[in-house]
């Protein structure tokens, strides 16, 4: 019997096309990410109304919105019903010949289709979100085993446990292993996303944490240190690298390019990171770090209100990720990133909204039953579906949601101003589960509280400015309109209506 995950992705693969018209499968922690050939062949009225589907955003990439929940299982049905459908068509010469003229009218329509909906600055820092993202697993189970670390070493202290003193040094050991490699995948995901080798990245990245850079004293800059620029040392090097690598095959012969191309661009690529990259990724990292420190210590609620507020609109164009370069380096510099409890009020702020929602349509089960399966998700963390499945669609909502993330940004950020900084020691979850990964001037239990009462007050906030300002009178109508008299539409969002 086929279970609900698979009748979802074969439902979903028919609305889009069929396996032809899919050129690439990928997923995010809720999002379906299809390439399609011929965007005229998705019915994406119907993909939204799917019982399934919390949302759809056309940016780039056809992505549906399914929540943490259910994407994985969805997504590895759906390409395990591609892959066999593809299969199936091997071997017969009209549907191959179907296929190709489908797939060369499909690529014109998909450049036109990526024209239209991309800017250079917006597709360069999805690239290097793209470059980032694979690392989150490891950041957050560094992260946890770090909280946990902490507290052991806590009870340790107090309890005088040789127990627990012993345990210590084990922890450390996990939750820093990669912590002080993170500059190699980055350097590794940088070449591959830049078209490079990802060995010959990781490889020249690895120069940055290699500890024999304290003996180069022969700099423009005077001595270097180990891991000085850190990831974005990394990732300048590595795509320097990255370019290197392309030039030189151009103009190696053949015969010698397994010799020389890897030994110019890693030669080359670290020679500058030695020189240049280093010291100045260097300075543009306490810049960051002591940026982020004077904001949050002489402007901290107003700091707090304008990131927090913002911090939704990022979500929802996809450039929020972008920002994981920042929260990396404050973590490598200072332990934790304080703007990260911040910019994270955006899912308390969704999350009132959404109940305010809730209680406003009170006669339409679809959009309560979309907000019963999607606010859970964004309490733990994860507000995507809320913002594509309700608030953004409302248009208001979306705008009040961000009102009570300002309000809670401000209070974490006023705290933050009076000395008692809260951060997160990994970036990733946000909302409750975040409450283990935070840590501060003054520890977990005072970073825990200040940030629970932000984020309690940034629902709070989003609840009472959606209930009272979220609707018009015309919109609550056709809200709890019976189903055949109004046009409900939730959960479509095109780029192009930005």
């Amino acid at each position: 019997m086929t279970d609900k995950h698979t009748r979802t992705a074969r439902d979903l693969l028919d609305l889009v096309g069929g396996a032809a018209n899919v050129t690439s499968i990928a997923h995010c922690i809720s999002r379906l990410r299809l390439g399609i050939a011929d965007p005229g062949r998705v019915r994406t009225r119907q993909v939204t109304d799917h019982p399934a589907v919390l949302g759809v955003v056309e940016d780039g990439t056809y992505q549906i919105v399914l929540g943490p929940a259910a994407v994985d299982r969805v997504a590895e049905a759906f390409e395990k019903l591609v892959d066999e459908n593809r299969v199936s068509v091997k071997g017969t010469d009209a549907a191959g010949t179907d296929a190709a003229a489908l797939a060369a009218r499909g690529a014109a329509l998909k450049a036109a289709w990526k024209e239209k909906n991309a800017t250079p600055g917006k597709l360069l820092l999805r690239r290097i979100a793209d470059i980032f993202v694979p690392l989150i697993p490891a950041l957050i189970a560094c992260g946890i085993i770090a909280g946990l670390g902490a507290t052991l070493n806590s009870l340790a202290l107090s309890t005088h446990s040789s127990a627990l003193t012993g345990i210590v040094p084990v922890t450390t050991a996990l939750s820093q292993g990669f912590m002080s490699l993170i500059a190699v995948f980055v350097g590794h995901n940088t070449a591959k996303e830049f078209g490079g080798t990802p060995v010959l990245g990781g490889a020249v990245a690895g120069i940055v944490v290699h500890p024999g850079v304290a003996n180069v004293t022969h700099t423009p800059f005077g001595h270097l240190k180990p891991g000085q620029g850190g990831v974005l040392g990394a990732l300048g090097a590595a795509l320097l690298c990255a370019a290197l690598e392309r030039w030189a095959r151009r103009r190696v012969p053949d015969a010698l390019q397994m010799l020389l191309v890897p030994t110019i661009a890693v030669a080359l690529s670290g020679l500058a990171a030695l020189m240049v990259l280093m010291p100045l990724a260097g300075v543009i990292a306490d810049g960051i770090g002591n940026g982020a420190t004077w904001l949050l210590g002489h402007a901290g609620a107003g700091a707090g209100v304008v990131l927090g507020g913002l911090f939704a609109t990022l979500v929802m164009l996809g450039l929020h990720q972008a920002l994981i370069p920042i929260h990396a380096t404050l973590i490598e510099h200072q332990g934790y990133s304080a703007l990260y409890p911040i910019l994270a009020m955006a899912g308390g702020g969704q999350a009132g909204a959404a109940l305010a929602v809730y209680l406003r349509a009170r006669h339409n089960p679809s959009l309560r039953r979309v907000i019963r399966s999607a606010l859970p998700t964004c309490v733990l963390g994860v507000a995507e579906p809320v913002i594509y499945g309700v608030t953004l669609p409302l248009v208001r909502p979306f705008v009040t949601a961000g009102i009570g993330a300002g309000v809670g940004g401000g209070v974490v950020g006023l705290f933050a101003q009076l000395g008692l900084t809260t951060g997160s020691t990994a970036i990733g979850p946000s909302g409750l589960v975040l409450l283990p990964l935070l840590d501060g001037t003054h520890g977990l239990g005072p970073a825990a509280l200040v940030y629970t009462s932000g984020w309690l007050t940034a629902a709070t906030a989003g609840c009472a400015a959606t209930y009272v300002f979220g609707f018009t009178p015309a919109m609550l109508a056709d809200l709890n309109s019976p189903p055949g008299d109004g046009n409900r539409s939730f959960g479509l969002i095109r780029s192009d209506s930005r």
